[in-house]
């Protein structure tokens, strides 16, 4: 294009005025395969690779005393788990206990039963009974359009029985939780039994364990008496003499010249 001339552009906007049109511009084959080609890909960081030299430790193994914490601390959870459920069971328990909730489950019993037996007579009633097909039941008079009426129409053997069986099923439903809820409380007490028991066991064992240990290392010694005759007679010198004690005098330096003596004696045998 020189520089004199001169040339109308249009150009068309969509909805958020973005250009998408331009009439009377010619855009070149270079223009149009840069605008073609994706921007340039952002050029990620290099990944330190890991030292191969260096591997890490294994996990070291727990000891005893841990495994016996952690099987405390998991016997724990399941108990307060168990407590929670027994606690949940007992206040259903007291409301199921309460006259509303036992009066209506008594009304829902013989709803139950007389939907049963609504149930067991619309069943027994034959389609081509000689009743429904009695001539009174053509008749002109029973057709007309004022006993055709919803106003007039009697829904009982149509409706009712699938009311009602919809009520048996619930019924039926809620037995078959209140059975779930005792079955799964007496196997909890069965699982608490057992723990108690193992923890018995495990308990009295490592009682036993340690009393065997004490036993080998605490060992009995033989204690014999030392001057057991002065001993004897410096007893009865103040049980005799209780008010002039002064008179047991030579005997009680007697017994501890005799004491002193077998320390001695003592010492240098086992020194």
């Amino acid at each position: 294009m020189g520089a004199g001339e001169s040339r109308s552009v249009s150009y068309g906007l969509d909805e958020e005025e973005n250009v998408t049109v331009l009439h009377g511009v010619k855009l070149s084959g270079n223009v149009l395969q840069r605008m073609r080609e994706p921007g340039p890909s952002p050029v990620r960081p290099a990944l330190s690779k890991p030292e191969s030299g260096k591997s890490d430790p294994g996990p070291s193994r727990p000891s005893a005393a841990e495994m016996q914490e952690e099987l405390r601390r998991r016997f724990d959870r399941e108990q307060a788990l168990v407590q929670e459920e027994l606690a949940r069971i007992a206040h259903r328990e007291r409301e199921d206990e309460n006259p509303a909730v036992l009066r209506e489950r008594a009304r829902s019993r013989e709803e139950a039963e007389k939907a049963q037996g609504l149930m067991q007579v619309y069943d027994s009633l034959p389609f081509s009974s000689p009743l429904l097909s009695s001539p009174l039941l053509s008749s002109p008079l029973l057709s007309s359009p004022l006993l055709s009426s919803p106003f007039l129409s009697f829904p009982l053997l149509s409706s009712q029985p699938a009311e009602l069986s919809i009520r048996v099923r619930q019924l039926k439903r809620k037995e078959d939780e209140l059975k779930r809820l005792a079955e799964f409380y007496k196997e909890q007490l069965q699982r608490m039994e057992k723990k108690n028991v193992d923890i018995y066991q495990q308990t009295l064992q490592i009682y036993n364990q340690e009393a065997v240990k004490a036993e080998t290392t605490v060992r009995p010694h033989n204690m014999s008496i030392i001057c057991p005759e002065l001993q004897s007679q410096v007893l009865n010198c103040y049980r005799e003499n209780k008010h002039q004690s002064l008179q047991c005098s030579q005997l009680a330096r007697e017994y501890i010249n005799c004491i002193n003596t077998s320390k001695k004696n003592l010492l240098v045998n086992h020194g």
